[in-house]
């Protein structure tokens, strides 16, 4: 199968924008009476039958609706985003594939960038989503401060968790976390947090956790906080 997204399907018909109706109609080659599937990033599967396509515009007739069932937890990743934007991108789109449902930019002491494309970042989010087949595209908040994000999570109910780079042989990830939890996981930039940042957290209710033996990029620890926490609840 192959996924197209659309945002705010309404009624019986729906028409592409001009660069799903490019792909259509002169790289996949699609003609009328052709089926295609169709997503509105909110769990919802359109099956549609092509009306007509060119190059700039395609109308599909919806002919099948079905609302896929959301994830029994929350995996909301809190990270401070790279020097290179090439490697938050790269990470974005691999823990899009996986599977996660929220994502928060965080300045922090130590922080080597504080600007973001959030239209660049939200077109590689949707194409990891085409891609991977999934029907709910995640949140990504507006970049804060990270004393910010302590003070909007102070009474979440979320299992909140800090990596950072430390010897004394942390507990891992996947066995703090338990399954069917909301979670929140926070990562540092390149300098990592800085001791105060560190403290701050855990007077606010956050444990300290590992990603595993190897000292990791900040973008590896992303993706290995995504992944662990999938794998702790799977199937699901």
């Amino acid at each position: 199968m192959q996924l197209f997204f659309q945002k705010n399907i309404k009624g019986d018909k729906i028409t592409l924008a001009q660069d799903e109706s490019k792909h259509l109609s002169k790289v996949l080659r699609k003609s009328v009476g052709d089926e295609i599937h169709i997503t509105n990033g909110d769990g919802e599967l359109f099956t549609c039958i092509i009306e007509s396509i060119s190059l700039k515009s395609t109308v599909l007739n919806i002919i099948k609706q079905e609302k896929h069932p959301e994830d029994n937890f929350h995996i909301h990743l809190a990270i401070a985003p790279t020097k290179n934007n090439d490697r938050i991108e790269w990470m974005l789109e691999k823990i899009t594939e996986i599977g996660f449902h929220e994502l928060t930019f965080i300045k922090t002491q130590n922080s080597e960038r504080a600007f973001l494309k959030p239209d660049r970042l939200e077109k590689k989010m949707i194409a990891a989503c085409k891609q991977s087949l999934k029907t709910r595209v995640p949140t990504i908040n507006p970049i804060i401060t990270f004393q910010e994000l302590i003070d909007k999570n102070k009474t979440t109910q979320s299992q909140k968790f800090i990596a950072y780079v430390d010897q004394n042989n942390q507990k891992h990830l996947y066995d703090l976390a338990d399954c069917k939890q909301s979670y929140l996981v926070l990562i540092g930039p390149e300098g990592d947090f800085s001791e105060e940042e560190i403290n701050t957290a855990f007077d606010n209710g956050f444990k300290a956790c590992s990603l595993g033996s190897s000292r990791l990029r900040t973008e590896t620890a992303g993706l290995a906080a995504v992944h662990t926490l999938r794998l702790k609840n799977y199937p699901s």
